[in-house]
C-alpha cells in the first residue's frame, strides 16, 4: 500500500548533536491591569488528580521560518501564566498532609538553546532520543511547566514542552497552549480556565456501583506480577504508523459491517480494535492468555451536570477491554470493536460518581495507592492507549502559523500506544507503537492487512 508508511524503527541510541544552551532561567507571570494576587492560596488536588501519573509529560513542535522572537513568546508565556497561575506553582502539602498547588508564582523554566545546524539534518520526527534533547530534563524538576525554544541554522524552531500530569490533563494542558498563543500574538485570552477542582463531591449516602479495586486503585501492599518473557527493555523499538484517511475509511467499515441498523463504530474504535488484534497476534501471545486494553475516558462531557470544557485539572478515568487471545485473534474483527464501544460506553456519569464516592470513602480507609505506574516499562500482554486526536495541540500558533510538526517525546513503554492526527492535515492518523524488536518485525508486515 504506497500510501501508508511505516517508520524506521530506533533504538535507544545517544542523540549526537551539539547543544547551545543560551539561557535558562524562571519567569513569572505577568499581570495586566490588576494588582499580583496573594502568593498564600493553594489549590487542593481532586481525586482524579490524586489517580493519575505522577511525572512530566514532554511534547515537542517544529515550526518553518520565519518565527517570532525568543522574547515575544516569552511573554506571551506570562501573560498565559496569569490566567493558568496553577502552571507557575509549585506541588506541596497542606497541614493535614494532603497534596496540593501552591499558587506562589515561583515560575516555569524557559530555556533559550540553538543548534548550528539545519533542522532536518539535527532531530529525526520519528520516535528517536535526538528528541530528549529538544525539551529539559523530566527527573527532579520542581517546577510544573517547562520550555525550550531551540533555533537551528536554517531558521527553523523547535519548542520543547513538558508539563507535570499531576496538574492536568491533555485537555486541559492544551487549552493552556492555545491560550499561550493567543497572548504571544497580541490577543486576548478569550476563554479563561474554571479552576474549581471542589466541584466533585461524594454523595450522601456514597454507592459503589462499580469496582474500583484493580482498576484505578491497588493495595500499597500489592506487588505487581510482570510478565515473564525472553526480551528486557533492551530490545523495545519505538516507531511511527502512517494510517492514510482511505485505509481509515476502509477499517471502520469493516469494524462495523455486523452492526446491521446500528451505528456505524467510530474511526477511533475501529482503528484501534485493529491495533489490538494486530499487536497481540505479532506479539504471538499463548491463546489461553487474557490481554487487556486501557483507554483513556475524558470525564468532561459524561458526568450530569456537565463539566465545561474549560476545566483546569485532571478529569480522565480509563476503560478496560478484555479478551482471551484465542477469542479476539478468530473472531472477525467487529468483535474486538464492540469490546472497545462497550467498554468506553460504560464509563459513564454513574461510574464517574461511583468513583468519586469509592476515592473519597475508601481509598484512605484500605490503604489503597493509585495503580497507575510510572515506573513500569513493559505492558506485555496488555496495551494502553492515550488519543489525542481531539486535542487542539496544532493550534499552538506563536506569532508564525501552526506548527508543521507535534509529537510526544521519546518515550518508550512497551505496549504504550499514542495516536495523533497526522500534520498533513487530511483526516489521516499517526500511531507511535513501541514493541519489542522480534514482534516489530512482524507487526510492520501485518499492521496494514484487513483480512
Amino acid at each position: 500500500m504506497a500510501s501508508t508508511t511505516l517508520s524506521s524503527p530506533n533504538k535507544f541510541r545517544k542523540a549526537i548533536m551539539k547543544l547551545k544552551i543560551a539561557s535558562s532561567k524562571l519567569i513569572k507571570p505577568l499581570y495586566v491591569g490588576n494588582p499580583p494576587p496573594t502568593l498564600t492560596d493553594c489549590i487542593p488536588l481532586s481525586v482524579f488528580d490524586k489517580v493519575t501519573y505522577d511525572q512530566h509529560v514532554a511534547v515537542v513542535y517544529a515550526y518553518r521560518p520565519p518565527t517570532p522572537p525568543n522574547a515575544t513568546i516569552e511573554q506571551g508565556l506570562r501573560r498565559a501564566l496569569a490566567a493558568y497561575r496553577g502552571w507557575a506553582g509549585r506541588l506541596g502539602k497542606d497541614a493535614n498532609g494532603d497534596p496540593i498547588i501552591l499558587l506562589n508564582d515561583e515560575g516555569v523554566r524557559f530555556v533559550e538553546a540553538s543548534v548550528d545546524r539545519n533542522l532536518d539534518q539535527s532531530v529525526t520526527f520519528s520516535p528517536s532520543t535526538s528528541l530528549l534533547s529538544m525539551h529539559p530534563a523530566l527527573e527532579g524538576v520542581v517546577e510544573l511547566v517547562q520550555v525550550q525554544l531551540t533555533r537551528f541554522s536554517c531558521g527553523s524552531m523547535v519548542v520543547g514542552f513538558t508539563a507535570h500530569h499531576l496538574v492536568a490533563d491533555g485537555h486541559a494542558t492544551s487549552n493552556f497552549l492555545v491560550a499561550w498563543g493567543l497572548a504571544s500574538r497580541g490577543h486576548e485570552i478569550t476563554s479563561l480556565p474554571f479552576n474549581d477542582r471542589t466541584i466533585f463531591s461524594p454523595r450522601n449516602p456514597p454507592r459503589f456501583d462499580f469496582q474500583h479495586r484493580g482498576a484505578e486503585y491497588i493495595s500499597r501492599n500489592f506487588k505487581k506480577v510482570y510478565p515473564l518473557i525472553d526480551h528486557d527493555v533492551d530490545d523495545i523499538v519505538a516507531h511511527k504508523v502512517h494510517f492514510t484517511s482511505e485505509f481509515l475509511s476502509r477499517v471502520k467499515a469493516r469494524a462495523s459491517s455486523m452492526n446491521g441498523s446500528r451505528k456505524p463504530f467510530s474511526t477511533f474504535e475501529s482503528l484501534l480494535a485493529h491495533l489490538w488484534r494486530t499487536i497481540t497476534k505479532a506479539r504471538g501471545l499463548n491463546g489461553s492468555e487474557t490481554t487487556q486494553l486501557r483507554i483513556s475516558v475524558d470525564g468532561r462531557a459524561r458526568l450530569n451536570p456537565r463539566v465545561p470544557n474549560e476545566y483546569f485539572g485532571n478529569l480522565v478515568l480509563w476503560a478496560f477491554a478484555k479478551a482471551k487471545v484465542d477469542d479476539l485473534l478468530r473472531a472477525p474483527l467487529p468483535y474486538a470493536a464492540k469490546l472497545l464501544h462497550e467498554a468506553v460506553v460504560n464509563v459513564n456519569d454513574d461510574y464517574f460518581k461511583s468513583f468519586i464516592d469509592f476515592a473519597n470513602h475508601k481509598v484512605e480507609e484500605e490503604d489503597l495507592v493509585p495503580n497507575a505506574d510510572t515506573e513500569e516499562s513493559i505492558l506485555w500482554p496488555n496495551l494502553e492507549v492515550h488519543s489525542w486526536l481531539r486535542f487542539p495541540f496544532y493550534d499552538l500558533d506563536l506569532g508564525s502559523g501552526s506548527p508543521y510538526i507535534f509529537l510526544p517525546s521519546f518515550s518508550p513503554t512497551e505496549g504504550m500506544i499514542f495516536l495523533l492526527p497526522s500534520f498533513a492535515g487530511d483526516g489521516s492518523i499517526d500511531v507511535f507503537v513501541p514493541l519489542f524488536q522480534e514482534n516489530y518485525t512482524i507487526f510492520k508486515e501485518i499492521c496494514f492487512s484487513l483480512e
